[in-house]
């Protein structure tokens, strides 16, 4: 546990009454379609996009802190660089599109374009893809090191704190919460970077007390390494939430530059986060469990009251993310699954599945994050498995010209995904082969998505 002030835990408790409060505020009207209930009418304009879309974006905040740890600026260049090159290729390329299909989820759009047995797969796919798992194990773990609060018993609290408000306002209740979150998250980093600045030193501090490698762009890693990373940025253009935030746009040009504006706030939150990261290795060089780095920068320099606000950042960037997902979740499986397979579904049924999606994707990453104990981990796995099976597939379906057949369709993204998982189990018995162990199955199976593909475009000419 760590040592909290009265005025710190007052701070924690007043953030989640805030967000619960914000939460219930929306309410769906009778007679509300599932327009309303999952998409907010389609009517999001450019400033809630933008606060959403930022906020939603960097779940993961204990890992930066881990991987800038590790690596220093490479962080930034593999966890921040290629996504704003992805984010923005998205923009022009397929978010007016996305908006102008006035689809539900991927799994619509896969369906229309290759036929219903790639859009149930990729139901599947979707709803492992947006796992809130990573995220629920977060929120406990932060409750449990400040609490002390049984892990079991943090992920519930988690799971009430994120989806409670999901049941009454969808959609509308996410997106008021995230707007809120956003402000959290920028203030909290805002106030440690300051601190550390002015009470350890500017760049002369870093530059004295880090490793030479960490102020490096490539951080003494490998290039296979870096491209790997880059290969998993792919993940942006499979990203259920970019497409849900296009979908629920007000016009084609919102979905398009409410992206575009969104990467500039990345930009500043990364350089936040990477100088915050750099901050903890500088001056605790000898933590055990590198994924703490944040938190106990903050118990070495914030006083009461700013250590609070510094927690509150951190579970503001991490709930805005679990409570999207966990949205997110519950539409693949309302729209996706229970829609599809009943031959009579009006929109008061979809909003009823998608409200018992909410509860089975709550019970589903309830036992995925017990049974994981690394969030990074979890994160490794879905995404070497599943993002090769359906990335060509979604940046296909937007590009006439990159089509191919719905068999080939079905065929590519059952061999990628088969290819990156029997690679996940068989490379561990080559540990001892340089070449063989630098291969990620990330690669195996984005190999095969591009072979099978581009076999695919020949047959169809």
């Amino acid at each position: 546990m760590v040592s909290f002030s009265n005025l710190d835990y007052i701070i924690i408790f007043l953030f989640f009454s805030i967000v619960v409060f914000l939460g219930f505020i929306p309410k769906l009207k009778k007679g509300s379609g599932a327009d309303s209930y999952l998409l907010s009418n389609r009517n999001v304009g450019l400033f809630l996009f933008v606060l959403t879309n930022v906020a939603t974006w960097y779940g993961g905040i204990l890992g930066v802190g881990e991987f800038t740890f590790h690596y220093g600026l490479l962080s930034w260049v593999t966890q921040g660089l290629p996504y704003y090159i992805f984010a923005i290729l998205f923009a022009f390329l397929f978010a007016g599109k996305i908006r102008k299909a006035s689809l539900f989820t991927i799994p619509d759009k896969l369906e229309e374009v290759y036929g219903r047995k790639v859009g149930l797969l990729s139901s599947l796919l979707v709803f492992i893809l947006v796992s809130p798992a990573p995220y629920l194990l977060m929120i406990a773990s932060l409750l449990n090191l400040i609490f002390g609060i049984d892990i079991l018993l943090s992920l519930f609290i988690g799971v009430f704190v994120s989806s409670v408000y999901l049941f009454r306002g969808g959609y509308k209740a996410n997106i008021l919460t995230d707007a809120f979150q956003f402000f959290v998250m920028f203030i909290g980093f805002i106030a440690i970077v300051f601190v550390a600045s002015t009470t350890l030193g500017g760049f002369e501090f870093l530059e004295l007390n880090l490793p030479e490698s960490h102020l490096t762009v490539s951080g003494g890693a490998s290039p296979i390494f870096m491209l790997v990373w880059f290969l998993i940025a792919l993940w942006t253009f499979a990203d259920p939430g970019f497409h849900q935030r296009c979908y629920s746009a007000r016009s084609e040009n919102v979905a398009k530059y409410g992206i575009v504006i969104s990467v500039f706030f990345w930009m500043l939150f990364d350089f936040l986060t990477t100088t915050t990261g750099l901050y903890a290795r500088a001056l605790i060089p000898n933590i055990e469990n590198a994924v703490l780095s944040f938190p106990l920068l903050a118990e070495s320099i914030l006083g009461s009251g700013l250590k609070g606000l510094f927690y509150a950042a951190l579970f503001a960037t991490i709930l805005s993310t679990l409570n999207s997902f966990l949205f997110l979740s519950a539409t693949t499986f309302g729209r996706d699954f229970v829609f599809k397979f009943k031959k009579e579904v009006n929109d008061s049924n979809l909003i009823k599945y998608t409200r018992i999606g909410i509860v089975v994707s709550a019970i589903i990453s309830i036992v995925l994050a017990y049974q994981f104990s690394s969030v990074v981990e979890i994160w490794y796995t879905i995404g070497s498995v599943i993002i090769p099976g359906v990335v060509l597939l979604i940046i296909s379906a937007y590009i006439e010209k990159l089509r191919i057949s719905n068999k080939y369709a079905l065929i590519e993204s059952l061999l990628a995904i088969s290819s990156s998982l029997l690679w996940l189990f068989l490379r561990p018995y080559f540990v001892n082969n340089i070449f063989l162990s630098e291969i990620e199955p990330m690669i195996v199976g984005m190999f095969v998505a591009v072979v099978v593909h581009t076999l695919g475009i020949i047959k169809k000419k």
